[in-house]
């Protein structure tokens, strides 16, 4: 049986263990978590309609369904030319058959630690939560949300989820009663945030805007964060008693200091099949890799997952296993997402040909409520994959 190690145990990870096992492989995942964080469900957890435990799917679960081996560590260093990686642990690993799955580092700002993420570590999804309870506590307050760019790689930018909390924080408020005692601003270095979505998807945030009373601060850098606010690079600075900021994605230090073929912001260089080039036998997917495509395309969970599942096709065909064509991921790029505002959401979609916006008032919230379930249900083979989803 023909061996593969895969990197991460996130969205892209998990799908390449899944589809590797089925074509045949044995598989050794490694990953930093013991579990599975769901991103996508993750925006509920700070206003307490959903719980970490929820979001959190053990990988063990997976690993027993599914017959790949399990590593709980963390990768420090990888060496293309001589394909190894080494752990934290102090293992070094010889892989000639790896898939590098370990989603994106963050860009730097100067205060960070005076924000939360809802994209970035697990955990501050819990101190949002506790944040955000002691702002309804002391019944008043300013609350900021943004997030930034990477000028080296603009498809890192990843400012849906912040919307997405943005609103349901807004609809929450508004349930309570005391929407009216919050100022309630968006902000963004970019002078359109949501561009890339289209204009339908633009002209839709712009009127939910208007609509809802947010103020918004855009086009303008961001020097640094302070403890009670933003400070922008024009001196003009947004106050606040809660900011969430997700910064754009940047490589990982350790992939930026290895000797993998990399983009400027330090992704690593893929052909249309997720091979690494010049690496025979290495592939990245995911958020770890480097995109080609339109101006407008993003990094989002439903590509990892298609990149995974050719990972996995076009490597049994590079072992004999299969003789059939590999697959591209090119043919899937577009942009997909349901974005949840607590009291509905809007479906959103964007390739090359067409961009589409259909409102969802009430059920779509529900609809994306009950995508969560199914994620976790079709991953352990309960419930049959639909495709596409």
């Amino acid at each position: 049986m023909k061996n593969v190690l895969i990197l991460g145990g996130g969205i892209a990870g998990v799908e390449a263990a899944i589809y590797y096992r089925k074509e045949g492989f044995s598989v050794e995942l490694i990953s930093d978590r013991s579990y599975l964080f769901i991103y996508p469900i993750a925006i509920w957890i700070p206003v307490g309609i959903n719980t970490f435990e929820n979001v959190a799917y053990p990988l063990e679960k997976l690993a027993r369904k599914h017959r790949f081996t399990l590593t709980i560590d963390r990768v420090t260093a990888i060496n293309g030319k001589d394909k190894t990686i080494t752990l934290e642990s102090g293992e070094v690993r010889k892989a000639d058959h790896l898939v590098i799955a370990t989603g994106s580092g963050k860009m730097k700002h100067v205060g960070l630690e005076h924000t939360l993420s809802i994209c970035g570590a697990p955990e501050q999804t819990l101190l949002l939560k506790e944040k955000i309870d002691a702002l309804i506590a002391q019944g008043s307050g300013k609350i900021a949300f943004g997030f930034g760019g990477n000028p080296n790689d603009p498809s890192t930018v990843r400012g849906g989820p912040g919307f997405e909390l943005f609103f349901n924080l807004h609809h929450k408020l508004e349930q309570l009663g005391i929407r009216d005692r919050y100022e309630m601003t968006f902000f963004a270095p970019m002078p359109e945030p949501g561009a890339r979505m289209g204009g339908k998807a633009l002209s839709l945030l712009k009127m939910l805007f208007q609509k809802n009373k947010f103020d918004s601060r855009y086009g303008k850098k961001i020097a640094h964060f302070e403890e009670k606010g933003v400070v922008f690079e024009d001196g003009s600075r947004l106050e606040s008693d809660l900011t969430m900021f997700i910064p754009a994605g940047d490589g990982h230090s350790f992939i930026k200091e290895s000797d993998l073929p990399l983009n400027k912001a330090g992704f690593i260089q893929i052909n249309e099949f997720c091979e690494i080039k010049g690496i025979e036998g290495w592939y990245a997917i995911g958020d770890a890799s480097a995109l080609e495509g339109p101006d407008w395309k993003a990094k989002q969970g439903h590509l990892a997952e298609v990149m995974a599942r050719n990972a996995a096709h076009n490597s049994a065909i590079a072992f004999g296993l299969k003789d059939e064509d590999p697959k591209s991921y090119l043919e899937h790029l577009n942009i997909l997402c349901v974005m949840d505002m607590g009291n509905g959401a809007g479906f959103i979609y964007r390739n090359n040909s067409r961009a589409i916006v259909i409102p969802m008032p009430i059920i779509g919230h529900w609809l994306k409520i009950a995508w969560g379930w199914y994620y976790k249900m079709s991953k352990m083979n309960y419930f049959p994959r639909i495709p596409g989803m």
